[in-house]
């Protein structure tokens, strides 16, 4: 326990470390941003930098934990992706360490990776906005409670998505969608009554509303498995080195031009397509865990 103790430590301290640096060179050209017209130069070469500071920042964090930990990556597909093109991405979610292997994995890979985030984290202290800075979108979002007492509102969403992808405006990106809404537990799976094995039951619109904002924009969709050696992942356990190998898979699949083009709010055959779609790959995801079964009996701690 105790080597797994000091090498968690260490592996803290640097990615604690790595933050620091980088969030303030971040933080050296916020001003510029801020004080540059939306689409001027000036601020596309920010954002261009600032973007560079966070792939820095990601390169950092892997390689620390490769030389700490000599974790076993086991990566298929992806192999024709581009930086110069954008992406949705959408992935399984067992743990907060699942945007840390996307990063890992997709860093330098397609354009620099984001997700929407809730308008009140924009207020946190320090983080807040360096987000901003790296142009993650933010949003105000109505709770599932007040949708269900007024179904009126969910054109408000909606209409959020699209303010939200405006920042996109000029450039390419990647951005990732968490389906499941929550991270995987059997107890969410046994009260939702998901259909699937390994998997939380999938919500639909989110990325279609993505898909309909700015669906003309992106080459493909990325659908990406990620399976882990232990059954329950914390960051510590990451950074411990408790997490002997993560393995990915990576599906390019084309996005249909009738979710690009469709109305998932107000047309129910819409809805249906898009739906169908995400079950579709669900089912894919869902049989391709449960080939690759669990290692978590083999594991022990340090």
């Amino acid at each position: 326990m105790v080597p797994g103790l000091v090498k968690g430590s260490v592996a803290f301290m640097g990615f604690a470390l790595n933050t620091l640096f980088w969030g303030l060179l971040i933080y050296l050209f916020i001003p510029f941003k801020l004080l540059s017209p939306r689409g001027s130069r000036l601020r596309r070469f920010s954002s261009a930098l600032m973007a560079a500071f966070g792939e820095n920042w990601i390169s950092v964090n892997g390689a620390g934990l490769t030389a700490l930990h000599g974790m076993s990556w086991r990566v298929s597909g992806g192999e024709g992706l581009r930086k110069d093109r954008s992406y949705v991405v959408v992935a399984n979610h067992r743990s907060w360490v699942d945007i840390v292997v996307l990063q890992e994995i997709f860093n330098r890979r397609i354009p620099f990776l984001r997700f929407f985030l809730k308008w009140e984290l924009l207020y946190v202290p320090v983080l807040g906005l360096a987000w901003w800075a790296l142009d993650y979108p933010f949003m105000r979002r109505h709770s599932k409670e007040t949708l269900e007492r007024h179904p009126e509102k969910r054109a408000e969403d909606y209409d959020a998505v699209k303010r939200a992808c405006d920042r996109f405006r000029g450039m390419d990106v990647s951005i990732l969608n968490f389906l499941e809404g929550t991270r995987f537990t059997p107890e969410k799976r046994a009260r939702q009554g998901s259909p699937y094995r390994h998997l939380l039951a999938p919500k639909a619109g989110g990325l279609a509303f993505v898909l309909e904002a700015m669906g003309d924009r992106f080459a493909g969709l990325l659908d990406v498995t990620i399976h882990y050696s232990l059954e329950k992942v914390t960051l510590w356990s990451l950074l411990s080195g408790r997490v002997r190998e993560i393995r990915v898979s990576i599906r390019e699949l084309e996005i249909p031009q009738a979710l690009k083009s469709g109305d998932y709010l107000r047309d129910a055959c819409a809805r249906e397509r898009a739906q169908a779609w995400v079950r579709e790959i669900w089912s894919a995801k869902d049989r391709a865990l449960a080939e690759w079964g669990t290692s978590a009996a083999e594991v022990r701690d340090c």
